[in-house]
């Protein structure tokens, strides 16, 4: 799963990772968020006019069917904030969404907790192998109320984690490379291309490390999150 992650780069790094105008940026944006949690704003890149855009959206999505934003959950998108890659076509309350209106979410990587044989949880931080921006996978979708007024939200696609990850926790997110961000955000892309696209991020693509336990807070909230701390060498269940 992914329950929290890092993103942290400034707008323009993340425009020109991703080929962006200035005239396609959204204001306002979030700003650099080290513990990005459920019902937060998170930055997004979505397709607008044939052109990749740059926008917030709720992470934890609402489906737009939902008579109120917090059916099933005590905050508006609190429960669905992922989808597993496995399912997405075939659930309600994703599949409209996959096939219209898909997203990428820029993250300097996420958090994951491990669980070790003596009952401890140790957070972990995963990140680019290459120290590179990521970009995850995810779904948006709109609900308006009786007013006519507008939530945008998003859930994180999830796969499989690669067996160099599967020792933390057995689900990771849909990290998409550079080469099909162009397909993914494209709303016309043939189903058939959609799923080919359904991959579970391959071997290779993540390194990791343990971090404090601080991370667990998410009133915490600097760089310093990341920071690489020591352990017990106790490998972790899984």
């Amino acid at each position: 799963m992914c329950g929290r992650y890092a993103s942290a780069r400034s707008v323009d790094d993340i425009t020109g990772a991703f080929g962006i105008s200035s005239g396609d940026v959204d204001e306002p944006l979030p700003g650099a968020d080290w513990n990005v949690a459920p019902t937060k704003e998170v930055l997004a890149v979505v397709a607008r006019d044939g052109r990749p855009a740059l926008t917030a959206l709720r992470w934890g999505l609402v489906p737009s069917w939902v008579a109120s934003p917090a059916d099933g959950a005590t905050q508006p998108g609190a429960t669905l904030f992922n989808a597993r890659l496995e399912t997405v076509i075939d659930k309600p309350a994703f599949r409209d969404a996959i096939r219209r209106r898909r997203c990428l979410l820029p993250a300097d990587g996420w958090y994951e907790w491990a669980r070790f044989d003596d009952g401890r949880r140790i957070p972990h931080f995963l990140s680019a192998a290459d120290g590179d921006l990521l970009s995850l996978a995810g779904i948006w979708e709109e609900w308006r109320d009786a007013e006519g007024r507008v939530l945008r939200s998003t859930a994180i696609l999830t796969g499989e984690a690669p067996p160099d990850l599967a020792h933390v926790h057995d689900r990771a997110p849909m990290v998409l490379e550079r080469s099909a961000w162009s397909q993914w955000l494209d709303p016309a892309a043939p189903e058939t291309v959609v799923r080919g696209l359904l991959q579970p991020t391959p071997s290779g693509t993540i390194r990791l490390w343990p971090v404090a336990d601080r991370v667990g807070d998410v009133r915490e909230n600097d760089s310093r999150l990341t920071t690489p701390v020591a352990v017990d060498e106790q490998p972790p269940l899984f």
